[in-house]
């Protein structure tokens, strides 16, 4: 209504004209121009003038002519207009603006700052997509993730009214989710994924993967010494595989142990010899670093011979070649062997230097007696089932 007042009182102020614009002749010619619908002089263009009106021969006839017009838009401001109030209610009813928090919601980009972007969703008024929700990583604009003016996405709403009356969306929720869904097939398919440390703390390492944030056990990183010397392992990047994935508990629980497991297998195959390096000694044994894979050369596989100390023939640091006895898959762990590449009992404390140089042929004999031992045992199971047939 306020427009259609305004309309009339424009018209009405036309008439009345100034000494500092049109003068009065100058506003009659140009008004009887428009009630006769005339070319203008000017532009050679149409006007023409709905309401046909008499043009008052004085000032005050046109400050009349003005109140006049004043008090009949006050009266009946709908004169003149096309559709009622019903009608124009039954028009807007055909339109849903109703939007709740969670709902998914297709719009379009119409405005963008280093803040954010305004969005068309169809409602009222536009939508706002501030700069933290517009990706799962830091953005110095919105345009880096493809949003630009007529960019057609699909948000979510995370909140329905901001201080400027506004409903706010986001991407990152959206892409946060996808993240899960993916990181739980990932687990499903038992895959190897590559993530980067990014903290550690008294349990283990905090590790950015797949989009998300994950924890890494000290117990589950193959590397030795990682929980006496974590920041020796920050920003590096390892891989790693999924333990657990639990959206709704938000944990994400990985390891690295697995993951580097997982790679050796096809190679360090059992009887397989391997150049290694002493990372540790213990009581039990010497943990052997092989191509960045930490397996357990125990007390008991390092010599035929009795062996009280490993210290007496092991020291960090020292090179030696072992042979990859069994892998555990589940426990992500690798057990060496000395023992069986010792040409005669006791090699190994007497004359290292004599097993490494016989070690891939005694390896290979160690893997023909496993090959005859496997062919034996699937002999009698073959006679076995033949025989309860």
């Amino acid at each position: 209504m306020a427009a259609i007042v305004a309309a009339q009182s424009v018209a009405a102020g036309a008439l009345l004209g100034s000494s500092k614009g049109f003068g009065l002749a100058s506003s009659s010619s140009r008004l009887a121009g428009a009630q006769l619908g005339v070319k203008g002089a000017s532009n050679g263009s149409r006007v023409t003038c709905r309401t046909a009106f008499t043009i008052p021969k004085s000032r005050q006839g046109l400050l009349e002519e003005v109140e006049r017009r004043w008090e009949a838009a006050l009266e009946s401001p709908l004169a003149g207009v096309e559709f009622t109030h019903e009608e124009f209610a039954e028009v807007l009813s055909k339109y849903d603006f109703s939007f709740e928090i969670g709902d998914m919601v297709k719009g379009v980009v119409f405005k963008s700052d280093y803040n954010g972007a305004l969005i068309d969703i169809g409602a009222k008024a536009p939508a706002y997509l501030p700069m933290a929700e517009a990706c799962i990583h830091k953005l110095r604009s919105v345009e880096e993730v493809g949003l630009y003016p007529g960019t057609e996405e699909e948000f979510v709403i995370v909140k329905d009214d901001d201080d400027n009356g506004r409903m706010i969306l986001s991407l990152r929720k959206i892409q946060h989710e996808l993240c899960w869904e993916r990181c739980a097939q990932l687990l499903a398919d038992d895959v190897v994924v590559r993530g980067t440390i990014l903290s550690s703390n008294s349990g283990g390492f905090v590790v950015a993967v797949e989009g998300l944030r994950g924890f890494v056990p000290f117990s589950q990183i193959s590397a030795r010494g990682a929980q006496s010397n974590p920041e020796e392992l920050l920003n590096k990047e390892i891989p790693l595989k999924f333990l657990e994935v639990d959206e709704e508990r938000t944990r994400l629980v990985l390891s690295n142990r697995k993951a580097t497991f997982a790679e050796s297998q096809s190679a360090f195959g059992i009887g397989s010899v391997v150049v290694g390096t002493v990372q540790t000694v213990k009581p039990y044994g010497a943990f052997i670093d092989i191509g960045g894979v930490s397996g357990l050369l125990h007390i008991s596989q390092i010599s035929h011979d009795r062996l009280t100390s490993v210290e007496t023939v092991l020291s960090p640091g020292d090179k030696l070649k072992v042979m990859v006895l069994s892998q555990d898959k589940d426990r992500g762990r690798i057990s060496l062997s000395t023992k069986k590449l010792e040409p005669t009992p006791g090699d190994m404390l007497r004359n290292p230097q004599l097993v490494y140089e016989k070690a891939d042929e005694m390896a290979k004999t160690f893997r023909q007696r496993v090959a005859q031992a496997e062919a034996a045992a699937r002999a009698e199971e073959l006679r076995l089932q033949q025989f309860q047939e």
